[in-house]
């Protein structure tokens, strides 16, 4: 990329052409390397048919305070009623607070693993255990992270993870069942290949941005341009992944055959090595202008992003996303069955928090830039506006 182009920095990896025909590789993390895996279009899709499988609709599921919002409308959807738990102002469970909250209507745990980091899920399993109920792991920002040498996932008795926040593919969420009982879980349908194919070419052309700098920019928005016109005349229907609420309409969706393949070559240690890598790069360049969230990446952590501190995320967002860097508002709003007033730390998380793309995409150099627009847009907002005398 050259200095002088305009930045284009997406917040997901893109699908590089040879990804199409490159062959497998030996799945050696979860869900890939998992005996008992099924595959979703969501991860959302996973979430509620956990709440089926495990008999957990009518009963209470304690949750995390600081959630997407759409997992507990999933668990809602199915038939459970969702209980939440205080997290600390450094994405730390309150283990204390989850114990002090079981009760006799409490069907299940349900534990997230943020952006890679680990939560205390060998706290969590033995105070499941303690009362005879499974835990649920989520680790839908954590594909390929680990806790230590164990993989995350591997612990609770379901595993819930999502392929397309760390992998080049169109859509993808998994379900792996751990311990000796069995289930009998249905394979799902396949989703509409056109839906498929729309969020391939997406990908392929955010690669082309990626590589061709301004010529890339170009083309991708002709032929954006020409797709678009032409997927209204043919009334396409997209299944849009990153969506914010769970649609029922698609919970019987599953993952398309193009989603496995390129998932299945993809050199999966190769992304986790790249991800802290750059990781380890905007933590050295930023931890002065920002204090860091966490200040170390613990071993087996694969880092989905890099949480920045903020205080006025609308003029960073901005700031950023005018140089051609993809941040996103992590995690802004509370569902509403949870009171945000219970829970002002994670409040102050919603206000603070922004991802910084951090993927196995990005090369030392691009992320070097990156850092450098970031550093500049924190001291701009540090900056006292002029005001007009």
């Amino acid at each position: 990329m050259k200095t002088t182009d305009k930045m284009f920095v997406p917040s997901l990896p893109t699908l590089w052409p040879s990804m199409l025909v490159a062959p497998p590789r030996p799945g050696a993390l979860p869900p890939f390397s998992s005996p008992n895996a099924r595959y979703f279009y969501f991860a959302r899709n996973a979430v509620w048919l956990t709440i089926k499988m495990l008999r957990l609709d009518g009963g209470e599921v304690l949750m995390p305070s600081y959630h997407h919002g759409v997992e507990v409308e999933a668990v809602v959807d199915a038939g459970a009623t969702p209980r939440f738990y205080r997290v600390g102002s450094r994405w730390d469970v309150d283990v204390a607070d989850v114990a002090k909250r079981i009760t006799p209507k409490t069907r299940a745990l349900y534990l997230i693993h943020y952006a890679g980091f680990p939560g205390p899920v060998a706290a969590m399993r033995k105070l499941a255990d303690e009362h005879g109920i499974p835990l649920i792991e989520d680790c839908a920002l954590s594909l390929l992270s680990s806790d230590g040498a164990t993989p995350l996932g591997t612990t609770g008795d379901v595993g819930i993870f999502c392929l397309y926040k760390t992998l080049p593919v169109p859509n993808g969420g998994a379900l792996v069942v751990n311990g000796k009982r069995p289930y009998s879980l249905p394979e799902p349908p396949a989703p509409p290949l056109a839906s498929t194919f729309s969020h391939t070419v997406s990908a392929l052309l955010q690669n082309m941005e990626l590589r061709g700098g301004a010529v890339g920019r170009s083309l991708r928005g002709l032929v954006r341009s020409v797709g678009h016109g032409a997927v209204k005349a043919a009334s396409v229907e997209r299944v849009a992944t990153g969506t914010q609420h769970f649609d029922r309409r698609h919970v019987d969706l599953g993952m398309s055959p193009l989603t496995k393949r390129i998932a299945l070559a993809q050199d999966l240690e190769g992304i986790v090595e790249a991800r802290r890598r750059n990781y380890f790069l905007l933590l050295g360049r930023l931890r002065d202008v920002s204090p860091p969230l966490f200040n170390q990446l613990p071993a087996g952590v694969s880092p989905l992003f890099y949480p920045m501190v903020v205080q006025d995320k609308e003029a960073l967002l901005a700031r950023l996303r005018e140089k051609g860097i993809d941040a996103i508002d992590f995690w802004k709003r509370f569902h509403p069955a949870c009171d945000p007033s219970e829970f002002p730390e994670v409040a102050q998380l919603r206000r603070t928090i922004l991802e910084i793309p951090c993927h196995q995409d990005l090369s030392p150099e691009v992320m070097g830039q990156v850092a450098e627009v970031v550093r500049e847009a924190l001291k701009s907002e540090r900056r006292p506006s002029k005001r007009a005398s």
